[in-house]
């Protein structure tokens, strides 16, 4: 059900490490040709750090793990490609269409693959408002059910973050902050909210990983890397521009899937490009740190 890159392959069977990647980024995040300059870094990183990066999408109908070259030019300049979450994943596969994977569907096609860890920015969650519309992240669910060990900034700052922390908890998953005791928030170090759990190395985690497989539990392990200080926008700053936006969608009448690509656009522009250039910042260190988790899974 998924097709691996020749690299990807060979370093699974080889037993190297590996980190999936998700392709969202690549298509929902930035345009062109920014988004495949980025993309691309990432991948660098993450073989700058001893593992192989396998960037997860469905290209015409086909589920990949590990694009080559040409085939990210592709994704990156292709129009009005699907954003895939579970309950999109095997519709476009069976109609033979594109589409780019979320946290979720990253998740299911990394688990497919016999990826262990995942790198991306930042989970979906608990959206403001969700006790009268309900709108909670797939992703959330994804974790407590895909052994995959998730590494990101925190939960997206747009979101309910204590209310996600509350589901997160409900669902079981463990959610570990490295190097403090506090959550981060992605665009943010400190959301204020106190950490379940905190780990001091990628050693740490991924003998959190192991241990969860060998007690037969379900599920993922969400690993929260502060974003690095000197890309930080701190909290205050955030706060009256994310309420803005949040009233800016209202006022708009934006809802469902449709609400975060707005928020975060949004966001872009009332902080002049600086919340893209901290996006680009913290998913470059998680790329590091998922490389370094996949290095000790691997040994």
């Amino acid at each position: 059900m998924i097709t691996l890159s020749k690299e990807v392959a060979q370093a699974l069977a080889e037993n190297r490490p590996v980190v999936a990647l998700e392709s969202t980024i690549i298509t929902h995040g930035m345009p062109w040709p920014q988004n495949l300059e980025v993309a691309l870094q990432v991948e660098e990183t993450v073989r700058e750090k001893g593992a192989v990066p396998a960037t997860i999408a469905v290209i015409d109908g086909t589920l990949y793990a590990g694009l080559e070259r040409d085939q990210l030019e592709a994704l990156a300049q292709a129009k009005n490609v699907a954003k895939l979450s579970r309950a999109d994943l095997p519709v476009i596969m069976s109609r033979g269409g594109t589409g780019s994977t979320t946290v979720a569907a990253t998740m299911i096609g990394a688990h497919l693959a016999g990826i262990k860890v995942f790198a991306t920015g930042g989970i979906g969650g608990v959206h403001k408002g969700a006790e009268l519309s309900f709108d909670v992240s797939a992703d959330l669910q994804e974790l407590a059910q895909t052994p995959v060990t998730v590494v990101c900034a925190g939960a997206k700052a747009i979101l309910d973050l204590p209310k996600t922390l509350e589901v997160l908890e409900t669902l079981g998953v463990p959610v570990m902050t490295l190097g403090q005791t506090t959550l981060p928030a992605f665009w943010s170090r400190d959301s204020g909210l106190p950490s379940p759990l905190s780990a001091e190395n990628a050693a740490e985690i991924a003998a959190a990983h192991k241990m969860r497989s060998d007690l037969g539990l379900p599920g993922g392990v969400l690993v929260c890397n502060p974003i690095p200080e000197e890309a930080e926008i701190s909290k205050e700053t955030l706060a009256p521009i994310i309420a803005r936006a949040n009233a800016d969608a209202q006022a708009h009448g934006i809802g469902g899937k449709g609400v975060t690509p707005y928020l975060l656009q949004r966001i872009y522009e009332l902080t002049e490009g600086k919340s893209l250039e901290a996006n680009i910042a913290l998913v470059l260190n998680n790329a590091r740190l998922a490389a370094e988790i996949a290095r000790e899974m691997a040994t």
